[in-house]
Formats: structure tokens, C-alpha cells, sequence
């Protein structure tokens, strides 16, 4: 039934009233109770004060998040264990890592809670090295993540513009390109690396949004969003629960119809099966999604457009709209 009513909602704001999304949106958080829930890394459900007040050390971390507070590790196939560590303003962190200009580079982002150690970081970057050679850089921002998601939330948009920063000063050093570089984030990660994107006006390649999250972020202006990147995709497994159901970037994927997954009996199951998903597209290339022409063929499964993958790690990627596919429970889906 609530997957019934999520539905219902959905189609009415964007099929009958789309030019009032705004306000239809504004209108549905002012009604909604001032607690959320949220996963953190363990999966563990917490129960968020929404209207909390940001402690006086939260807003001092806040306001001094830095250079130091983003940690970049570099991994490639000659050092898949051993991740060298890049710095800003360390020309010498770059030059004498195994960073490669000739290679692509993709840039991982974990959630709320997580870090370096994080499952998304290893299952994606386990993929990509074993796709082709990349240079894979892990982005841990756990100094601001590992606050209560209140306090995140309010960090993402100054972590992401620092990881622009960054990656603007690896292309002054390296002379690679924005265009040769992917972006990938799970839930608050999602947002970081839209931030990233703005920062760097559009210019890079491409950024992937796995299952963007949802609380706090339905009119929020500083998430995940179309013109981020020369191509923006997003990929929705819970929304509406703990991801944004609504479409955000030029090509929105709606796997079993983007809220809950086949062999998920959880919303944290359900919400990181986008990045698993996403791992597995990488692998195989193998996930194709049609397009879809109206929400009510979306909700029905009745998609009769053209086809295009889900994911993959193709730099050249191209296309806009919102997709429907349908997949398995278990690996490789």
C-alpha cells in the first residue's frame, strides 16, 4: 500500500500538475513529520530530528571543512592494495603516484556514515580494474559524513566544491581532461560529486547518481542535477523511501520501478542495490533499460521508447529522458 501511495503521488505531481512541482513539492515536505529515518553504514535505521539544531562543534567543523578534510586514494592495477595518496597543492603526491594521463579517471564517493573502507568503494573499484585500467581515485569525506546526517547534509555542498578544487588542480598537474573523468556517488555521495561537477561548470565527462538521497534533499537547490556534468545519469532503487524518487538528471534509470528490488526484504538493501547494480553494469555491460514516454507507462511497465544501458563506464555515453528495466536479485542481475 505505501509503495501504492508513493506511486499515486508521483504520477499525479509530475502528470497532471508538472508546471507546480515546486510548490507541490514544497507543499508535500512542509506535511511531513519533522523525524526521518535514514540508514547509516551498517545498515542500522536511525530516526532523524530534522529540525535539530546543528551543535556549536558541528557548525565550527562546517565552517572549516578544507583541503585536509577530503582524503583522495589512488588506486590502478599496479597498486589495486596499496592506494597512493594524493594531495592538494602537493604536486609531488601526483607526479610520483602511479597516476596515468593516458588512462580514464573515475572518482568514487561513499553515503552518510561510510569511508575509504566502505563496500561501494571496493565493489566499484574492483570493477573498473578489473574492466580496464583506471586510475580509480576513492574520495573519503568521512570527517563530515560521520556527523549526524543533519550536519552532512549541510557539509555536501563545501565537500563536493572542494573535490571540484581538487580535481581541478590533478588536470593542471597531469594535463588530463575533464572529459576523460567519471564521477560516481551513492546517496549523500550522489550530491557531493553534482556539487564537484557545478564547481567545474559542466565539464566533466560524465557523473553517475546512485539512488541520489531523498531526505532534505526534495527542494534542496545544491543537489545532483542535469548540468553537472557533460552527461548526468542517475540510477533510483528507493525512491521516495531513503532516495529521490523524482528525475534529476538528463537520463533517469528506474530498475523494477525504482523503489523497491527483487530479493530485498529492506530499504538499505534496496538503496544500495544501485550501486551494486552499477558494479555489475561495469563488469558486463549487460543491463538495458527502454525508454519510457509517460510516468504512467513507467508505474505499469509498459515502456515502449528506445534502449539504452544502465551504467556501464562508457565516457561517451549520451542520452536524456527516464528508463524502466527490470532485473534479478542476485548477482549479476
Amino acid at each position: 500500500m505505501k509503495y501504492t501511495i508513493i506511486y499515486l503521488f508521483w504520477l499525479y505531481s509530475y502528470n497532471v500538475a508538472f508546471e507546480n512541482k515546486e510548490t507541490l513539492l514544497k507543499e508535500n515536505e512542509k506535511n511531513t513529520s519533522r523525524f526521518i529515518e535514514f540508514p547509516d553504514k551498517e545498515g542500522v535505521v536511525h530516526k532523524i530530528d530534522i529540525d535539530a539544531k546543528i551543535s556549536q562543534a558541528s557548525k565550527l567543523l562546517l565552517s572549516n571543512i578544507n583541503h585536509s578534510t577530503n582524503e583522495y586514494l589512488l588506486y590502478t592495477r599496479r597498486n589495486i592494495l596499496s592506494p597512493d595518496t594524493l594531495k592538494m597543492n602537493d604536486v609531488q603526491s601526483i607526479t610520483s603516484s602511479h597516476f596515468k594521463v593516458n588512462n580514464p579517471t573515475a572518482v568514487i564517493v561513499h553515503g552518510w556514515t561510510q569511508n575509504r573502507n566502505s563496500p561501494i568503494n571496493m565493489a566499484l573499484r574492483n570493477a573498473l580494474l578489473t574492466k580496464a585500467d583506471h586510475n580509480v581515485i576513492v574520495l573519503d569525506w568521512s570527517v563530515i559524513a560521520d556527523k549526524d546526517y543533519v550536519t552532512a547534509v549541510v557539509g555536501v555542498p563545501r565537500v563536493g566544491q572542494r573535490l571540484g578544487q581538487f580535481l581541478a588542480f590533478l588536470s593542471l598537474v597531469t594535463g588530463t581532461s575533464f572529459k576523460t573523468m567519471h564521477l560516481m556517488g551513492h546517496s549523500l555521495g550522489a550530491h557531493v560529486v553534482g556539487n564537484a561537477g557545478r564547481t567545474l561548470h559542466g565539464q566533466l565527462g560524465r557523473i553517475t547518481g546512485l539512488d541520489p538521497a531523498g531526505p532534505l534533499w526534495n527542494i534542496n537547490s545544491r543537489r545532483l542535477r542535469e548540468s553537472d556534468a557533460i552527461y548526468v545519469e542517475a540510477i533510483h532503487t528507493n525512491g521516495g523511501i531513503y532516495g529521490l524518487i523524482e528525475p534529476v538528471a538528463a537520463a533517469d534509470f528506474y530498475p523494477n520501478g525504482g523503489i523497491s528490488q527483487p530479493g530485498c526484504d529492506t530499504n538499505t538493501c534496496n538503496h544500495n542495490r544501485s550501486w551494486r547494480l552499477f558494479a555489475a553494469s561495469i563488469l558486463f555491460d549487460h543491463l538495458t533499460a527502454r525508454k519510457c514516454s509517460t510516468n504512467l507507462q513507467l508505474i505499469l511497465d509498459n515502456c515502449r521508447g528506445n534502449t539504452t544501458k544502465l551504467g556501464n563506464d562508457n565516457l561517451h555515453k549520451s542520452g536524456t529522458g527516464v528508463y524502466r528495466l527490470s532485473t534479478k536479485g542476485n548477482f549479476p542481475y
